[in-house]
């Protein structure tokens, strides 16, 4: 029930965001009615994107905040599952050596791993992040490379297999993927194409192939497949995940590393 109420509050917090987005400010009264829940409650909700700097409260209701589309969109996300997606960000970054070269995508689970990358020493980070690059900008051990590319304002991320080819001059140990969904015969999946595009070819770049996903991605199938279950070495995930998927993905050989 906890859980339940918990996802509940999320999406209420984001379709309050969204409309105010599109709509350019909404009332008290108005979000109340379209949401159905009570205006205490509303304002809670208002008060709450009001300190993640994401809403203006105004009298009576609340406008825009000047972010950008994409930081909206990604301190959306990144608020989902947000415990979880640390313990799975630290475990992931357990495995970091310093002087490694490693791959982190875009996903809001891939970027929990990168506070924990901070003290690493001749670690380069290959990414396609801007949020990613940004994070890691007071580290002074640690040397981001971006990919190039057509910025995706979605995701604040940079899409196209044209910037990835000087990539192929590197050795890249491990890569860092975060998924839409995990799910046989699929394997990894993403609701953008796009974004699918370039993750396949860093799988094909990377040495070890790891997917970072927490409870809530198992089973789920997105639009495009960037990794095959043959293609994965290690899952890395939260102890909600469903247990005979996990046995299901053992089984074919893939270690999981439960958190």
């Amino acid at each position: 029930m906890g859980e339940t109420r918990e996802l509940y509050l999320e999406e209420r917090r984001q379709e309050i965001l969204r409309w105010i987005t599109e709509q350019g400010r909404a009332s008290v009264a108005e979000l109340s009615q379209r949401l159905g829940v009570s205006e205490v409650t509303i304002r809670s909700d208002l008060q709450a994107l009001a300190e993640q700097k994401l809403v203006i409260r105004t009298h009576g209701g609340a406008i825009p905040a000047r972010n950008s589309h994409y930081e909206i969109a990604l301190t959306m996300r990144r608020q989902r599952h947000v415990q979880e997606k640390s313990r799975i960000g630290q475990a992931a970054a357990e495995l970091v050596a310093d002087g490694d070269a490693v791959f982190v995508d875009s996903s809001s689970t891939a970027l929990a791993i990168l506070p924990h990358l901070k003290t690493r020493r001749q670690l380069t980070v290959i990414t396609n992040s801007l949020a990613a690059a940004q994070e890691l900008q007071d580290a002074p051990g640690v040397r981001v490379v971006m990919s190039g590319g057509t910025f995706q304002p979605e995701t604040a991320s940079l899409i196209g297999l044209d910037g990835l080819a000087f990539l192929q001059k590197f050795n890249i140990q491990k890569g860092f993927f975060g998924a839409h969904g995990l799910s046989y015969p699929e394997g990894l999946t993403d609701v953008s194409p796009d974004e699918a595009e370039v993750k396949r070819e860093m799988v094909r770049l990377c040495r070890q192939v790891i997917a970072v996903l927490d409870a809530s991605k198992w089973g789920q199938v997105g639009l495009a497949s960037f990794a095959r279950p043959e293609d994965i070495h290690l899952v890395i995930t939260d102890s909600d995940a469903p247990p005979d998927m996990l046995e299901q993905f053992s089984t074919m050989g893939i270690d999981i590393v439960v958190v």
